[in-house]
């Protein structure tokens, strides 16, 4: 290895998983699991390509964590039963068996889902309608209903959804890790936003109390899983129907966020962003991430956001970055860390393997059985 690769390509510990090097495959929604969130052999060969492709981490797509108002998407995969649950521990297993660790991400999709074959609507913070349109992507069709206003007993349903998957996720799957999903608009994120959270009890109001519930799960999760695995979560300004957000508290905002996270235990902290080296506020030159090593400082940060390149990819390690998370650059480089390793040149992405539905498609395999 050269001076230039040698950072990324080196070992890191999270709590007490060693990763051969610091390239993460980011969490992407490929809506390819059974109508009943069942995994497949599909999925199997997609994750798995990953791991042939020498990344030293995988996170999970989302998955849904309860059979109430979790699931976000048809197709989407679930944490909800034991059948879900074994068909995971075969990708896991896989990826194991290349060195690859594989964390979970668990999410609730609150007022933002769109396919939930459970429930007839949905539920939020606040009654308040989701700003955008559904995503024709994953088969939805114009705006987001208006949701209900999720009640303190639906919020201890989440608790322990959240909870009872990150156990089955461990103890059956065999997941390495769990991440939370409190970014890109869902539900925890719904709570965090002082415009989707309209509330006056103990779950709304200061930014300290619109933080609770996600304090709240890092904490349950933790006692729950955390002596075995690394426990984090996921955090955006940014939503998946509101590209453009902007903490409005600016900096103090993620002084407030980051350092709750960190006092509640998070193990690592996954930083999203479209561009992740870009100011985080027009009146600041620091990057989100850069933000977030500073107002948590002992805590291993994830960074995500366009860092596809070598250049990009270290300049994220020199600003904070523990490991990076790579999105549609892994989708169009699966054997990514074997091209930072020989200096080969990143393949462009091209949007078109996201339509007309963003599922796994068969070109995708036949790279991977290729590696």
């Amino acid at each position: 290895m050269t001076g230039s690769n040698q950072a990324i390509l080196s070992t890191c510990v999270i709590k007490n998983v060693q990763l051969n090097n610091r390239l993460a495959v980011a969490p992407m929604t490929r809506v390819s699991a059974s109508e009943d969130g069942v995994p497949t052999e599909a999925m199997r060969q997609y994750y798995l390509r990953f791991a042939k492709g020498g990344f030293g981490l995988v996170i999970s797509e989302g998955i849904y964590t309860d059979q109430a108002f979790s699931q976000g998407y048809r197709y989407q995969p679930g944490l909800v039963d034991d059948q879900q649950a074994l068909a995971w521990a075969g990708i896991t297993r896989a990826l194991q068996q290349q060195s690859t660790k594989m964390f979970a991400q668990l999410m609730h999709a609150g007022a933002l889902s769109q396919g939930n074959r459970f429930r007839d609507h949905t539920v939020a913070p606040s009654a308040v309608v989701p700003a955008g349109e559904q995503m024709a992507f994953y088969f939805g069709e114009g705006g987001y209903p208006q949701p209900r206003p999720i009640s303190d007993a639906q919020i201890d349903e989440v608790i322990q959804g959240f909870v009872q998957s990150a156990s089955r996720a461990v103890h059956i799957s065999g997941f390495d890790g769990i991440e939370i999903h409190g970014a890109n608009g869902y539900l925890l994120d719904q709570f965090l936003n002082a415009h989707t959270n309209l509330r006056t009890d103990d779950w709304g109001g200061s930014l300290e109390r619109r933080l609770t519930l996600l304090v709240a799960i890092v904490k349950a999760v933790k006692a729950e899983v955390g002596g075995a695995v690394p426990v984090g979560i996921r955090i955006s300004q940014g939503k998946v129907n509101d590209f453009f957000y902007k903490w409005p508290g600016g900096e103090k905002d993620a002084q407030v966020i980051f350092s709750s996270l960190a006092e509640a235990g998070a193990d690592f902290i996954h930083v999203t962003e479209h561009e992740a080296w870009q100011p985080a506020f027009a009146d600041g030159q620091d990057s989100l991430l850069a933000l977030a090593r500073r107002y948590a400082p002992g805590v291993r940060l994830i960074a995500n956001g366009s860092l596809h390149s070598l250049t990009r990819a270290n300049g994220a390690l020199q600003d904070g970055a523990d490991l990076v998370a790579l999105g549609k650059g892994a989708l169009s480089n699966p054997d990514l860390p074997q091209l930072f390793e020989s200096r080969g040149e990143p393949r462009p992405f091209d949007g078109a393997i996201l339509g007309p539905i963003a599922n796994i498609k068969g070109s995708e395999l036949a790279f991977g059985e290729a590696l």
